[in-house]
């Protein structure tokens, strides 16, 4: 399983709240608030770094620009091994 992190932007988990707007039709009191992780969608992919494969945690944002950026230089898009 990858970690939390991506290696190559640096996106991690982040905390926030969580607002439950429906409260039993009493308005008199504040909406209740829980706490929340946001999660990157992180795979562990291997990827052609430095002239060799190498095994990294990579968010799909990330997995996306790659393909595109290597799509755009010419290598088609089923050979691509991000």
């Amino acid at each position: 399983m990858a970690s939390g992190k991506c290696d190559v932007c640096a996106k991690h988990t982040v905390f926030g709240r969580n607002i439950r707007h429906k409260h039993s039709g009493n308005w008199e009191r504040k909406a209740p608030r829980t706490n929340r992780t946001f999660q990157p969608n992180v795979q562990s992919k291997r990827v052609f770094l430095e002239g060799k494969w190498q095994r990294v945690n990579i968010c799909t944002r990330c997995l996306r620009t790659q393909a595109r950026l290597l799509e755009s230089k010419g290598v088609p898009q089923g050979m691509v091994r991000v």
